[in-house]
């Protein structure tokens, strides 16, 4: 192990890569839908402020499934969730408002039913004429949802002919809309979740190596699993965040007032151990970027790892460390990404994130990596530094991202393969 002591063509827009002829479930490609009621999956859990979505991201993401499947002639039944009603009619929580951006991403009108089972959805479903699309109410003002329950399941799949998964956001979710449905119809999966189960098939199962993780964030405690799998598969591992400050104090180096978690130390060794017996470079921060407040602009200095005062707080990763980080990057040839090197939201502590996910853009760009990230902090980061677009695939999944990255079955795909 090298370790370094601490003294078809889907995309973004920039950086695609070639799809990959793995998946074993069917696509698009593989459905006649024209005059067919197609019941389309979709994640529009979406931020909402004064009744408008306030970040239109995932929509777009999931239009071309809409827009393709009207454009074939089918009959568009939409179902989605919208946070935690508690199987229980919340108004509030309503996807009525969800309708008007739906209809802009798509570039038609959207139609809504204030139910997604029962006579009053099926009423709505009828009306519809090929290349129409109805949204349905919020699948969770009902508990079968969540619960998977099985008569709630076949009332959805009584509204349509076949099922499109394009929510992999939710496909780490074994409920009725996800996981139930797509046995009682023949499935697919939509553009978006082929988009995404293509690039992170390519990026873990069948990989162009060397293959380099980058695993930041707060805390280990988080992301056990994720660094125990990530070490069986990777051949650099990067470890950056506050989760860095507790390597480095397992390794028996003062951090100060940094956040630690002093309790998973032992975890750290493990990892440590694992990348010998694995050799697998792990990458720790060897020069750090320290302040007594986390504050913009508050006033910090750059120190050696090992250099850290009692009083002073790690935010960021320093510049050596930016150039090990660079040395290792140019040979690799895949690279995910799960996590911010620093302190990013608050400048001056945005510069390692910075500029180790420019160098990715840039590696990228110039066809020599392939790059997958995904995340909420993950995504906020590369956008922050003006590079979300320059990647391979950067996913807006979230918990589902994640636990594909820790090695988990996930239900809403697993459903989509052959029964």
């Amino acid at each position: 192990m090298g370790f370094l002591e601490p003294d078809g063509r889907y995309g973004s827009g920039h950086g695609e890569v070639d799809l990959i002829s793995m998946p074993s479930f069917r696509t698009l490609d593989d459905l006649q839908v024209a005059g067919k009621r197609v019941l389309v999956r979709l994640d529009l859990n979406v931020p909402m402020k004064n009744g408008e979505v306030g970040d239109g991201t995932r929509i777009a993401r999931q239009a071309p499934t809409i827009r393709e499947l009207s454009e074939k002639g089918a009959r568009v039944v939409v179902l989605s969730h919208f946070e935690r009603p508690g199987g229980k009619v919340v108004p509030e929580l309503s996807l009525k408002p969800v309708a008007a951006a739906l209809s802009r991403a798509i570039g038609k009108p959207v139609a809504f039913a204030p139910d997604c089972i029962g006579p009053t959805a099926q009423s709505e479903v009828r009306k519809l004429h090929n290349g129409d699309v109805l949204l349905l109410e919020n699948t969770r003002f009902h508990a079968g949802e969540e619960k998977n329950d099985p008569v709630f399941a076949k009332s959805l799949a009584s509204l349509g002919d076949i099922f499109v998964n394009d929510a992999f956001s939710a496909a780490h979710r074994a409920h009725a809309s996800t996981e139930g449905i797509a046995h009682l119809l023949p499935s697919a999966a939509g553009r978006s979740m082929q988009a995404e189960l293509s690039h992170l098939q390519r990026a873990t199962e069948k990989p162009e190596r060397p293959v380099m993780a980058v695993a930041g964030g707060a805390k280990i405690s988080s992301k056990i699993a994720l660094l125990e799998n990530l070490m069986s598969r990777v051949d650099v591992l990067v470890i950056g965040g506050a989760m860095a400050n507790t390597f480095l104090a397992a390794r028996g180096l003062s951090v100060g007032r940094s956040l630690t978690e002093n309790n998973q130390t032992d975890v750290a060794n493990r990892c440590v151990t694992a990348a010998q017996s694995r050799n697998v470079t792990l990458l720790l921060p060897v020069d750090v970027v320290v302040a007594h407040e986390l504050k913009p602009n508050a006033a910090n200095r750059i120190v050696a790892a090992n250099d850290v005062a009692d009083d002073e707080m790690i935010l960021d990763v320093g510049p050596r460390t930016i150039q090990a980080f660079g040395r290792e990057l140019r040979r690799v040839k895949t690279v995910l990404w799960n996590g911010p090197l620093g302190a990013f939201e608050t400048p001056p502590f945005d510069r390692g994130t910075n500029a180790a996910a420019r160098a990715v853009a840039e590696q990228t760009q110039a066809g020599k990596l392939l790059s997958v990230a995904g995340g909420g902090d993950t995504v906020a980061a590369l956008a922050h530094a003006g590079v979300a677009q320059d990647f391979s695939y950067v996913s807006t999944a979230g918990g589902a991202f994640l636990e594909w990255l820790e090695g988990h079955t996930l239900p809403g795909v697993a459903a989509l393969e052959p029964h």
